[in-house]
Formats: C-alpha cells, sequence, structure tokens
C-alpha cells in the first residue's frame, strides 16, 4: 500500500553517532517497507562529525540486513530536532539533551525502549482518536500515534533504565557491540510494526 502525502520524520540520538544511533537508523529503515513513507535519520549528541560507523557496529548493521553504506555522522542541533515528527533516544540522558536544544520535543521524544514498550499497548482505535480530521499520509499518522503513545505515559509502569538505556559498545569489543545489537533488537521490530499501517 503506497502512503501518499509528507514523509513522516524519525530522528534516532546517541552520543557520537558512530555505534547505536546508525545501527538503528539503518536496521529500522530496512524493517520498514519502502512505500511507508517514512524517512529515518540519526545525529549525535557529541557527534564525531563526518565519521562512518565504527566497523563492529557496521558488522552489526549488515547482520541485521541494514546497510552501513554512505553513512557520515552529524551532530544534533534544534532544527534537526525541530523537524522531526519522532525522535528515539539510545538512554534517558540523551532524551534530557534533546529536550535542552527544543524543550517542545519533549512530547514527541522518547528512548527506543520506552516508546516501545509503550507503543505496545496502542490500537488502531487509539491513534485514529488522535488523528486529525481528513488528514492522510504518513505524516500525520505518525505524528497521531506519537500523541497516542504519549497519553500512555504514566498508565504503565515506569520501566528501570537499565531495562531502556542502550549499551554504548564504543571503543569496545566484538562481545559489546553484539550485546548492543540484541538489546536494540528485543524492541526494534515492535517499534517498526506501529510505523506502519
Amino acid at each position: 500500500m503506497s502512503l501518499q502525502g509528507e514523509p513522516a520524520h524519525v530522528l534516532i540520538v546517541c552520543t557520537g553517532n558512530v555505534c547505536r544511533s546508525p545501527f538503528i537508523e539503518r536496521v529500522l529503515a530496512a524493517l520498514l517497507p519502502t512505500d511507508a513513507g517514512v524517512v529515518v535519520s540519526s545525529a549525535g549528541t557529541g557527534a564525531l562529525v563526518g565519521r562512518p560507523m565504527e566497523p563492529l557496529a557496521a558488522a552489526q548493521t549488515e547482520r541485521y540486513a541494514g546497510s552501513p553504506a554512505g553513512f557520515a555522522a552529524r551532530q544534533l542541533v534544534p532544527g534537526i530536532v525541530d523537524s522531526a515528527d519522532l525522535v528515539l533516544t539510545a538512554t534517558r540522558r540523551h532524551r534530557g539533551e534533546v529536550a535542552s536544544l527544543h524543550p517542545r520535543a519533549l512530547s514527541y521524544a522518547f528512548t527506543l525502549g520506552d516508546f516501545a514498550d509503550l507503543v505496545s499497548g496502542v490500537t488502531p482505535e487509539d491513534v485514529a482518536a488522535f488523528g486529525e480530521s481528513g488528514a492522510e499520509g504518513a505524516r500525520p499518522r505518525i505524528r497521531a500515534l506519537v500523541r497516542a503513545v504519549a497519553a500512555r505515559r504514566g498508565l504503565n509502569p515506569p520501566l528501570e533504565a537499565s531495562q531502556v538505556d542502550i549499551v554504548d559498545p564504543f571503543r569496545g569489543d566484538e562481545t559489546r557491540f553484539e550485546a548492543m545489537a540484541q538489546q536494540v533488537m528485543g524492541v526494534l521490530p515492535t517499534v517498526a510494526r506501529a510505523l506502519v499501517p
């Protein structure tokens, strides 16, 4: 099913933008149908600007059918946050940094783990209730989804930080990158399914 209209923008945030966020960006993009109308990008709060993905992160990306080709790290700035419809962060600290840069983002920024936990309780009826009358296409639908997910904050018992903060594998060995990838893949398919009607 082709989704007409303006695409929705999902932004992934970590620190250096060479390990966690590019892995999530590229694997999430691979999980989404090409006609989903969702553009996924990433940035770092302390980005190693212009650098490609770390080789071990790239290897994990390929393992989960993503492509590291052409990736270059970029610094998170307010304009990038403002243009996003949904921001997913590697840790709760990153979510705080996103909100410091652009306070309005508190309403549409979540850790990846918290978003997956909250969205699992959202129904199509919930999304429809938060939608704009007559609006069609991916962007209005994702914005309605985000509002429906945000409305569930406080309904679920909060997860422990250890359950949602994705391990930072930077300068670690292959085992640490595998742990990062497994942690992400424990929740990313739930997120991908939620982004597609």
